[in-house]
């Protein structure tokens, strides 16, 4: 991997000066350096990527994708593939997805067991359908006693073991239904170490910009610290979101999609430096290669695995770049670490950096159609113990993926 110092004679500095400079943060027994988070993204946040974005950024908290409880506990081969980590991750953060808190709690109970993981995220954030449906992810703060008893019923688990348990939550289903003061108060009381907030809601999915301004009601609300999520593309936004709110850090979804510098930028302006790398070609070339080996260490040698998973990253990696669609095609045709190389080694090495998008948003921008809930969910702020019946009896949550 080249490390940043390779990337020195192609660093810029920022428009502006910097003269903040933030601490780190403590959660429970885990020391925080850097107040950043990398956000667990499905089919993203392997251990392939959480290495690299660990190598440009140290000392950051990097969480894997999200794991169901109910496909853990099952010990489905996939999930059980996820919740691996590499030997230099360190904490080693994992999600957990759940609706059924007694489901949820055996999956917590299964990573202290296993010493599966230092640090347990919640996710009350998720805005996908197929999530929402069930009664999870965002929908789920909605029904205070189920949030309140998930929670507590992890932190039940993991905070004897010396392993701090953390919330992701989103403002609300829309906003006439919002839930993020509460929720984050519920997840105050129930023993979680921090929350992050998404500031937009189930409805808004990933369209629109992102209200920050909810990110600082929740920060004065709370004494735990909150971490702010939503629309950081650059080094600039975290500061910005770091000022503006009064959060006590970020946490870097899309932004770094093709990005995992973005980690060290962010480092450098929390540290009071406007040193930012910005990559050429040639350079991304090398993280591409690179990337494409993790991967297939990741699939147990399986290139044809690790080059198809990679080419949505090339996508990223590439965006903006003038290579033209033929080269993007070529990749997409790829099927192993030799054809990448041998693809890579096609660039021109010198091409700088595209300026021009660097502050423009990546991965998918849109809006919900609709709030996909379980019958009758807004009728109550609680779940009748029918209710729960219908939901939980069955165990709606699939053990596949």
């Amino acid at each position: 991997m080249l490390s940043e110092d390779t990337y020195s004679e192609q660093s810029v500095s920022a428009p502006t000066p910097n003269n903040h400079k933030f601490p780190g943060i403590d959660l429970g027994s885990i020391h925080v350096d850097t107040p950043v988070m990398l956000s667990p993204m499905a089919g993203v946040t392997n251990w392939p990527f959480r290495v690299l974005c660990e190598e440009f950024g140290p000392n950051g908290l990097y969480v894997a994708e999200m794991i169901t409880a109910r496909a853990l506990v099952a010990k489905n081969p996939k999930a059980l593939r996820l919740c691996r980590f590499a030997p230099s991750e360190h904490p080693r953060s994992l999600q957990l997805y759940g609706v059924n808190p007694e489901i949820t709690r055996l999956a917590a109970a299964m990573v202290v067991d296993g010493d599966m993981a230092d640090h347990v995220d919640l996710n009350f954030g998720c805005p996908a359908p197929k999530v929402t449906r069930h009664g999870g992810g965002s929908a789920l703060p909605w029904k205070l006693d189920v949030f309140a008893e998930l929670i507590r019923r992890v932190v039940s688990v993991c905070e004897p073991a010396g392993i701090p348990v953390t919330a992701k939550i989103r403002v609300g289903i829309d906003h006439e239904h919002e839930t993020f003061l509460e929720a984050g108060r519920i997840a105050q009381e129930e023993g979680c170490a921090a929350v992050t907030l998404h500031a937009r809601t189930t409805a808004e999915y990933y369209g629109g910009h992102s209200d920050w301004n909810r990110i600082g009601q929740l920060a004065q609300e709370l004494s735990i610290p909150v971490f702010g999520n939503g629309d950081i593309w650059t080094a600039e936004d975290a500061l910005e979101m770091m000022n503006h709110t009064g959060c006590a850090g970020v946490a870097i979804g899309r932004g770094c999609q093709g990005r995992p510098w973005l980690f060290a930028d962010i480092a450098n302006a929390f540290a009071g430096s406007s040193v930012r790398v910005n990559p050429t070609l040639g350079q991304i070339g090398g993280i591409i290669s690179k990337h494409a080996r993790l991967l297939t260490d990741f699939y147990d040698g399986d290139e044809q695995m690790a080059v198809h998973d990679l080419r949505k990253h090339v996508a990223w990696y590439l965006k903006g770049f003038p290579v033209g669609g033929e080269v993007r095609r070529q990749f997409m045709e790829c099927e192993s670490v030799a054809d990448v190389d041998a693809k890579v080694a096609e660039f021109d090495q010198n091409t700088p950096f595209p300026m021009a998008i660097a502050d423009k948003p990546r991965g998918r921008v849109r809006y919900a159609r609709k709030v996909h809930l379980p019958y009758g969910w807004l009728d109550s702020r609680n779940l009748p113990t029918e209710e729960r019946e219908k939901l939980f009896g069955d165990d709606p949550m699939d053990a596949s993926y």
